[in-house]
């Protein structure tokens, strides 16, 4: 039984058109978005929540669209209290505060992708890390992988990603770097085998550093972008340019659709070997 039948014996038919069925589980924390239009049906919504999931322990409601550098929500506490979890994926684990770091549970599947492609003794690139998902998934599932230096700003995000790599003892695979991605990635400019840019937003601008990044041999990239369906050949047109004016060559270049953002907004990888 899912979130919708489960509504269809608490709320009125009319009410019922406003429900948005997918909700987030992180840990032992559901994240909804329960609209003006049924905030008065909150308790209805948490209980359904609660049979789906019973281990569920705090429920919030989404406040705001993501916002800010740190890619944050408002959220508002409508069960539980207020507090850290801890969310299990593919073998590792996620310590985090989903109040103060940027975390989608969604993208279990795009970071096993990812991990599955990254060779032995590689050495990895993670920008824009968060708590360190993509870092705890390369070093899981490969763990051969030389090393993987992951870059966060967000001061909290960082503290629990430094934190994760040692429940999960991946310290001899995995350096979290503290800092701004323009500023701290210089440093290993030419030693990378590999570049993970899981940042939709604005991770146009860093496609140059990313290339910079990579060995002199060449390597890997995988840019996160969001389009249409029919704006994704002028992005690609866009970054094959790009890459021409860094002078550096195209192998292969490889689109995935790896989610919804919005009704008419898609979230792509673009694999680009160089």
């Amino acid at each position: 039984m899912d979130m919708i039948e489960l509504l269809e014996k608490r709320l009125l038919p009319h009410e019922l058109k406003h429900i948005k069925g997918s909700f987030d589980i992180i840990g032992d924390v559901a994240v909804v978005e329960i609209p003006d239009e049924l905030s008065h049906r909150e308790r209805d919504i948490v209980e359904a929540l609660l049979e789906l999931n019973p281990r569920i322990k705090t429920v919030y409601n989404k406040g705001s669209a993501r916002k800010g550098a740190y890619r944050l929500r408002d959220f508002k506490l409508i069960y539980g209290e207020e507090k850290e979890t801890e969310h299990k994926e593919h073998g590792f684990r996620v310590r985090l505060d989903v109040r103060k770091v940027y975390f989608s549970p969604r993208e279990a599947t795009e970071r096993q992708r990812i991990a599955k492609q990254v060779k032995a003794n590689e050495i990895v690139m993670v920008m824009f890390a968060g708590a360190g998902p993509y870092a705890l998934a390369i070093a899981k599932t490969q763990p051969r992988v030389r090393k993987v230096y992951a870059v966060e700003m967000n001061p909290d995000a960082y503290k629990y990603m430094a934190e994760n790599v040692r429940i999960n003892k991946a310290g001899n695979k995995i350096v979290p770097v503290m800092g701004d991605v323009g500023a701290e990635c210089e440093k290993y400019f030419g030693k990378c085998d590999r570049v993970v840019m899981p940042l939709p937003k604005g991770a146009y601008e860093y496609l140059k550093l990313a290339a910079k990044c990579l060995k002199a041999k060449g390597g890997t990239i995988h840019y996160y972008f969001w389009s249409s369906e029919d704006g994704v050949d002028d992005i690609k047109e866009i970054v094959e340019v790009d890459f021409q004016s860094f002078r550096k060559k195209i192998k292969s270049l490889k689109i995935t659709k790896v989610s919804e953002y919005s009704p008419k907004v898609l979230k792509f990888c673009m694999d680009i070997k160089i």
